[in-house]
């Protein structure tokens, strides 16, 4: 098919928080046009897309997948569920001998074997490094480590049986693999291409980080014993963030494949994980001491745009750091936006084959009423970019 790219812009300000904490506790920053900014990294946000799917059960389980070290116990969890006549040492054997058939390395760690104790079991191998593995490989694999089961070992030196393991690994990839990739150092050729790319989040103004001295009163205390039970401080910021994201449909489709029935059209699966993320990316936040600030926004703005040339960011609209001398920085950045997109598009864009969504919230986004199609509610823009692409990917070359 040919090359099919949704980007995904967004302006959402969050007031004194701490999405992203640094190694010091402080949050993340960045320099950029000169200024410290406020960031919130690629990693945060994919995180909480990721999160967001299961809690607000936009994708059904099948099609999601888990990122663990733990995959032996995981794995071994899985077989005594499909066979409850096999015990959990034997689980975990048969879930070691067919994970290391995949080609992933798997050891026991130290620091558990040290704390067994005497009579114990040995606890189960991991892996070095975190796996991905989607619900149906888990099942695939599960069901193929049963087959085996009277003589795992042997079963696994016949040729077609270990390819088979691999193969599992490396097929009916979850929708959250497909999107955000895996890399498996070990096993490169099981690895897979993310189709999605986040940027740093960052603020469209300088931000400067600020700290909260907080003291905590011990509810036992007495009018003999006056101060605090514990005194503490905690580092914040608040901004105006520009957020990015662009997804490679093609690559998606390629990650995916068929879809979850040998009926279900290659289109189906593909809708349904576009609208998923462009619902998860935009909905989702950070959790970083939420507890402490309950930073709890939206996006002020949202741009969507379908294109077949390259992604686009549109961060250079901010490399001059907005002044917010209009009284806040949302009004300023929404009509930087509404001048630098149009610009770059003339310049670079392809009018005959891109199309453009806006959703945005108040008076002081008004200057992009005129970028694209405006939407009345995210689901109608999800809604609007899924059935996009169906028509793209069905239509002709």
């Amino acid at each position: 098919m040919n090359r099919l790219f949704i980007d995904v812009h967004a302006l959402q300000t969050v007031p004194p928080s701490n999405l992203n904490r640094d190694d010091t506790g402080a949050p993340k920053t960045a320099i950029y046009g000169g200024v410290p900014r406020a960031r919130v990294s690629s990693q945060a946000w994919k995180r909480a897309t990721r999160e967001y799917f299961n809690d607000k059960q936009l994708l059904d389980p099948s099609e999601l997948g888990v990122r663990t070290k733990k995959v032996v116990e995981l794995l071994a969890k899985r077989i005594s569920s499909l066979d409850e006549g096999v015990g959990d040492v034997a689980a975990q054997q048969l879930a070691a001998e067919v994970i290391q058939a995949t080609g992933l390395k798997i050891e026991v760690p130290k620091r558990k074997a040290t704390a067994a104790k005497d009579g114990e079991p040995e606890p189960p191998a991991e892996a070095k490094y975190l796996v991905f593995l989607s619900a149906r490989q888990i099942d695939g694999l599960a069901r193929l480590a049963l087959n085996g089961a009277d003589d795992i070992k042997a079963y696994l030196k016949d040729k077609d049986n270990k390819a088979r393991a691999k193969q599992i690994a490396d097929t009916l990839h979850s929708v959250d693999i497909a999107l955000f990739g895996r890399m498996v150092a070990d096993v490169t050729d099981i690895s897979v291409d993310a189709a999605v790319q986040v940027a740093h989040a960052i603020s469209v103004h300088r931000a400067d980080t600020e700290s909260d001295y907080y003291t905590a009163v011990d509810d036992q205390n007495t009018d003999a014993e006056p101060g605090a039970g514990m005194i503490g401080t905690v580092d914040f910021n608040s901004a105006t963030l520009y957020r990015y994201a662009a997804l490679s449909v093609h690559q998606l489709l390629d990650n995916l494949g068929q879809g979850l029935r040998d009926d279900e059209p290659a289109t189906v699966p593909v809708r349904r994980a576009v609208e998923a993320f462009v619902n998860g990316f935009l909905s989702s936040l950070p959790q970083g001491k939420i507890n402490t600030f309950g930073h709890h926004t939206l996006p002020d703005a949202v741009v969507v745009k379908l294109r077949t040339t390259r992604p686009i960011s549109f961060v250079a609209a901010f490399e001059d750091p907005v002044r917010g001398d209009q009284g806040g920085y949302v009004r300023e950045a929404s009509e930087r936006l509404a001048e630098f997109i149009p610009d770059i598009e003339r310049a670079y864009g392809d009018d005959a084959t891109t199309m453009t969504w806006v959703l945005r919230v108040g008076p002081s986004t008004q200057k992009l009423a005129g970028i694209g199609t405006e939407t009345e509610s995210l689901g109608t823009l999800v809604q609007a970019v899924g059935q996009a692409v169906t028509e793209r990917l069905e239509k002709p070359e």
